[in-house]
């Protein structure tokens, strides 16, 4: 389903260098894919969701957590990025259809990376 945005991605310099490393696999093997998956919701809704971001383009850490990781390797990470590469415009509230697909992409990755 996202394989040609994935295509897209790992032409992308700055994307492809996003990799999930053992220390975040050992997070996902204590805490589980469903615990993993409901954090993706949590950081959508709380920091990428709303039309106004005071810190957009600086509230996903590069490092620290396997959705960060995966928010910059997919460019949901910020609403220019998801403007850019998903062309969801800024300035709106994301829709929860819109939210659930920034989450199953997010997710998407992750398992890829996981395996």
């Amino acid at each position: 389903m996202y394989e040609e945005l994935f295509f897209r991605l790992s032409k992308s310099k700055f994307r492809s260098k996003f990799k999930l490393k053992d220390k975040e696999k050992a997070y996902i093997d204590t805490k589980g894919l469903d615990i993993i998956e409901s954090h993706a919701k949590d950081f959508i809704s709380k920091r990428i969701s709303p039309a106004q971001i005071p810190n957009d383009g600086k509230q996903t850490p590069m490092r620290g957590h396997p959705v960060f990781i995966a928010q910059h390797a997919t460019a949901t990470c910020c609403r220019g990025c998801i403007e850019k590469w998903h062309k969801i415009p800024k300035g709106i509230d994301l829709s929860d259809d819109q939210q659930e697909y920034l989450v199953n992409l997010i997710m998407e990755w992750i398992k890829k990376q996981y395996k």
